[in-house]
């Protein structure tokens, strides 16, 4: 990428770059905010393939298939690589184009994807088959050397847990148990629910430690919970005044005429701004 945007002029880079590295951290945590930066970089830089890819996955992430498709497309024209093949299929999906998806993984961009696009591949032709009703067909897709490896790489949680679920879906219980169990114990970084289904299926229930066990902590957790929350609105009526204070008393010093950005304060509200500042001062 850093490569990509050195054939643009260096202060537009930076900038790009800014964009593309707040999409990177928000993608997550928050999509749409994400899918706003992508969109100034797009509007920045739009023949710069990776900001075309940046663009895609944020509109993907934000359920808009048909764009993150258009953008996926373009940056493969702009390099050539197939890598995004997979996640085109499965916006074929989003848009409610199983069939198309299946046929994409047939096509021979699939055998110059490495391991794990191969792998990314099959958990969308998967999906596509119960998109389409056809379980079985699904649960025979997923069966495959990666499978079936005692190996643990960086796929190897997610394509378990797709079979176990197919499995379970299929009402095949004993089997979805057995491989939510080896889902879990590969899902060190707990990417997936596994552990969760797994204790779903053996009958175990959580309880919440932090809940009261009788109704006057729950009484006294109201008057607790009402308190705080007075306190809070008297700090935010307090902050908010401190604020509006600042607010005038700069509007009232540094008014310009000539800046069309700020209406001046009449008399009576400028005075009001100075005495509440003074008082503050004070305390």
């Amino acid at each position: 990428m850093r490569q990509e945007l050195l054939s643009l002029p260096k202060g537009l880079a930076e900038e790009v770059s800014r964009n593309l590295v707040m999409v990177a951290r928000l993608i997550d945590e928050d999509p749409e905010q994400a899918y706003a930066y992508a969109r100034i970089a797009l509007r920045l830089a739009s023949r710069v393939a990776a900001v075309r890819e940046a663009a895609g996955f944020a509109a993907y992430a934000t359920q808009k298939y048909s764009e993150a498709l258009a953008e996926f497309r373009a940056a493969k024209r702009m390099t050539g690589s197939v890598e995004l093949w997979p996640v085109m299929a499965d916006c074929e999906r989003g848009l409610g184009r199983p069939e198309r998806a299946l046929a994409m993984a047939g096509e021979p961009e699939v055998q110059k994807l490495d391991k794990a696009g191969q792998v990314e591949m099959r958990l969308v032709a998967a999906g596509a088959r119960r998109d389409m009703g056809e379980l079985d067909a699904a649960i025979v897709t997923l069966q495959s050397p990666e499978l079936a490896s005692n190996s643990v790489q960086p796929w190897t949680a997610r394509l378990r847990y797709a079979y176990a679920d197919a499995l379970l879906a299929a009402g095949r219980e004993d089997e979805a148990r057995e491989w939510f169990a080896k889902t879990a114990e590969a899902d060190k970084d707990q990417a997936t629910d596994a552990s969760d289904r797994l204790a779903e299926l053996d009958g175990v229930e959580f309880v919440d430690a932090s809940l009261p066990d009788d109704e006057d902590d729950v009484e006294g957790l109201d008057a607790a919970d009402d308190l705080d929350l007075d306190e809070d609105e008297d700090e935010e009526e307090d902050d908010a005044e401190v604020a509006a204070a600042e607010r005038a008393a700069d509007q009232a010093e540094y008014y310009d005429e000539d800046d069309e950005e700020y209406e001046p304060l009449d008399e009576a509200d400028a005075a009001d701004a100075a005495k509440r500042t003074e008082g503050r001062d004070k305390a």
